[in-house]
């Protein structure tokens, strides 16, 4: 049974849209690039259109889960089906780093020290904060403040959360709460998870969009999702909110990479310094609700300083080695919480 619920999570999670934005002209492909992305079309495409309109290089998108798209990269390495990969935390794709050439973008004299490209071939897109966006109406008279607070039997069944093994920010809120409820200590925060995943009460969503939609729409009160997610709708609708979870925030970069054995390596570089440049960074920052990577670009008057909130510190060099077992027990947790509620 189990087994069986992880294959409908895949492909229920490798929804994979793709669209040319611009045809090469003749038939010639060398003035393409093709582009993988999870992100939101909300921020793909104008900043893919301009891209295009400024370089005369047409885009292919193939957008999808972070965790699939690394997937079909590992299935492929002979040839890569794709050009870049824009999207994707830190912490997801660190223990794929393998798969990526060494590239660091023309404007790394620009990015925050602490988000340096040290490995060579991840550089760093913007900073994205784990949190909880709740939906008021649906939440009723119930507080919500941290991850504790999800703990609280009126929520059972309330509350999306994503696979981890599959949505890059599920798999940010695991290592967050891990951190949080250990205190510091991952290996310390599983009983958490344990009593999580009870009031889960079966429902573990197959895409990052998943969650934020369902709070959105009314379908559950809180959603463990990431900050651009939960703020494009609390911007437009005063009964959305999100909350920085009192425990502590985790803040982890998202990148764009460039895999090996491509076939259009000029026009991936092109793009990575399109994205990294202050236009486009300037542009996430005001125009979405993103925090540049950059030193100088401002964040967003809606979305708080970074200063005012409690942020927790990750080993990634640990978080990576400890994956695989880690998302194995989170779903070994909540399956067994599943059957138990049967």
């Amino acid at each position: 049974m189990r087994n069986l619920y992880r294959t409908l999570l895949f492909f229920a999670a490798f929804f994979v849209f793709t669209g040319c934005f611009k045809k090469a002209k003749g038939g010639d492909d060398s003035n393409t690039l093709i582009v993988a992305s999870p992100h939101p079309l909300v921020l793909i495409v104008p900043v893919i259109e301009n891209f295009e309109n400024e370089t005369g290089i047409a885009v292919e998108l193939v957008q999808g889960g972070t965790k699939e798209i690394l997937k079909n990269l590992q299935m492929h390495p002979d040839s890569s089906p794709y050009d870049v990969l824009w999207g994707g935390s830190y912490a997801s794709v660190l223990p794929a780093s393998s798969l990526f050439d060494s590239y660091t973008s023309a404007n790394e004299a620009y990015i925050r020290s602490e988000y340096k490209n040290v490995e060579g071939m991840l550089n760093r897109f913007s900073d994205v904060p784990s949190v909880l966006m709740i939906n008021k109406k649906r939440l009723g008279g119930v507080a919500v403040s941290g991850y504790g607070d999800l703990l609280n039997p009126k929520l059972k069944g309330a509350i999306a959360f994503g696979n981890p093994e599959t949505s890059s920010s599920a798999w940010e809120h695991l290592i967050n709460m891990l951190y949080a409820a250990g205190k510091g200590n991952p290996d310390d925060g599983w009983d958490y998870v344990k009593m999580l995943c009870k009031n889960l009460d079966g429902n573990l969503l197959g895409s990052s969009s998943a969650v934020y939609n369902g709070v959105a729409d009314g379908r559950f009160a809180v959603g463990l999702t990431f900050e651009e997610g939960g703020a494009n709708f609390a911007e437009k609708d005063g009964n959305i909110a999100l909350v920085y979870m009192n425990e502590g925030v985790v803040f982890t970069p998202d990148g764009v990479y460039i895999p090996k054995k491509i076939r259009h390596k000029d026009n991936a570089v092109r793009f990575i310094d399109y994205v990294t440049g202050k236009n486009v960074q300037s542009y996430i920052a005001k125009q979405m609700n993103r925090r540049s990577v950059r030193s100088d670009v401002e964040t967003k008057s809606l979305l708080p300083s970074k200063s005012g909130i409690k942020c927790i510190s990750v080993d990634y060099a640990y978080t990576t080695s400890h994956q695989s077992e880690w998302v194995e027990r989170f779903l070994d947790i909540f399956e067994s919480a599943r059957q138990n509620d049967e």
